[in-house]
């Protein structure tokens, strides 16, 4: 599925079962919400945490309701992820293409 394809299924989705997007500023708070869901997974799995009993390990599930809200924040405010996507690699490369290869820090 291509990320065009995806704010396509969420827009849908919306549409025939959400009744309607959230507004942007609720939408913002929930994506922080979920932010900080996913921050608590990376924390136990990868950091020094644990989990808590009946606490699960749904990485995944947590990354893809980051990128759901994303996608929703995307489409109400006019935004195509794909060409802002393609423009960020573009930055990326352009600016940061020796940065990383040189930094000795990397090389450990």
């Amino acid at each position: 599925m291509t990320i065009k394809e995806a704010q396509e299924k969420v827009d849908h989705w919306i549409k025939e079962y959400g009744v309607r997007y959230f507004s942007e500023l609720t939408n913002m708070a929930v994506l922080t919400e979920e932010v900080g869901e996913l921050a608590r997974i990376i924390a136990r799995k990868y950091g020094d945490q644990s989990f808590k009993d009946g606490e699960k390990d749904n990485l995944g599930e947590e990354m893809a309701d980051v990128l759901w809200v994303l996608l929703c924040l995307a489409n109400q405010t006019g935004v195509d992820l794909t060409e802002e996507f393609a423009k960020n690699m573009e930055k990326k490369t352009k600016r940061d293409s020796l940065r990383h290869i040189h930094n000795p820090k990397l090389k450990a």
